[in-house]
C-alpha cells in the first residue's frame, strides 16, 4: 500500500523550527516502511507541484496530514496547498466533477460527488493546549467541543472528494509536558496500525526466520 504524508509545518526561526513535526513524520515513515508499505512525503514549506500532488493523492490509499496547530488551525500554507491541489483535482476531474447534487435525483446530497472513495485520511496534530481542554463541557474556551470539531475545516475537504475520515491523533501540552509527548510519540505506531485495519489493509507478512 502507498501512504502519502503531508508535512504542514511553517518555520518561525528561533521559535518553532519543526523538530516535533519531523519526528512524527519519521515515526510514521519508519513504521510504515517496516510493515512493507510505500511512503511519499510532501513538505509544503519546501514547495510542491499541484499536479504532482494530485497524482500522489490518486496513488495513495492513505493520506496523513502532520501539522502543528497554530491559532486553532493548520498553518496558512496548508490552506494554500489545499486550494491549489484540490482545485487542480477539480479542474482535471480527477478528484470530482460535481458536488454530488443532480436535478434528475433530488435525493443526492451536497458533498457526494467525489471520486476518491476507498481511501482514508487522518490528521496527526501537535497542540500547546492540554488534552483536558477538549470534549470537556466545563472548558471555558471550547465548551465541550472536541479536537475533531476543531479539525472540521481540514477533514471536510477530504470527505467532500470521497475520502473516509479516520481517527485523528494528537500530542498535547507539548511545551509543558515533554514526558507525555514522548509517550505519545511511542504510541503513534499503534494508532497507525488501527487506521490500516480500518482500511482493511492486511498486516505485512512475518518474514521467515532462519532455523
Amino acid at each position: 500500500m502507498r501512504v502519502h504524508i503531508v508535512n504542514a509545518h511553517l518555520t518561525y526561526p528561533n521559535w518553532s523550527e519543526g523538530a516535533l513535526t519531523r519526528t512524527m513524520v519519521e515515526a510514521a515513515r519508519t513504521h510504515l516502511l517496516d510493515l512493507g508499505h510505500e511512503v511519499t512525503e510532501t513538505r509544503i514549506e519546501d514547495s510542491y507541484d499541484p499536479q504532482i500532488e494530485v497524482q500522489r493523492h490518486l496513488d495513495a490509499q492513505l493520506v496523513i496530514l502532520q501539522t502543528p496547530v497554530n491559532w486553532f488551525g493548520a498553518p496558512w500554507i496548508y490552506k494554500r496547498y489545499v486550494d491549489e491541489v484540490f482545485n487542480a483535482g477539480l479542474h482535471s476531474k480527477k478528484f470530482l466533477e460535481t458536488d454530488g447534487r443532480t436535478r434528475s435525483d433530488p435525493t443526492r446530497q451536497y458533498g457526494t460527488g467525489g471520486h476518491l472513495h476507498g481511501r482514508g485520511f487522518f490528521v496527526s496534530s501537535t497542540w500547546n493546549a492540554p488534552a483536558a481542554t477538549f470534549s470537556n463541557a466545563d472548558s471555558v474556551l471550547l465548551g465541550g467541543k472536541s479536537v475533531d470539531d476543531l479539525l472540521l475545516g481540514v477533514t471536510t475537504s477530504y470527505a467532500f472528494v470521497g475520502y473516509t475520515v479516520l481517527e485523528s491523533y494528537g500530542l498535547y501540552d507539548i511545551f509543558r509536558s515533554p514526558s507525555d509527548v514522548e509517550v505519545g510519540i511511542k504510541a503513534y505506531a499503534a494508532h497507525l496500525d488501527r487506521q490500516l485495519a480500518a482500511l482493511d489493509v492486511p498486516p505485512a507478512a512475518t518474514p521467515d526466520l532462519p532455523s
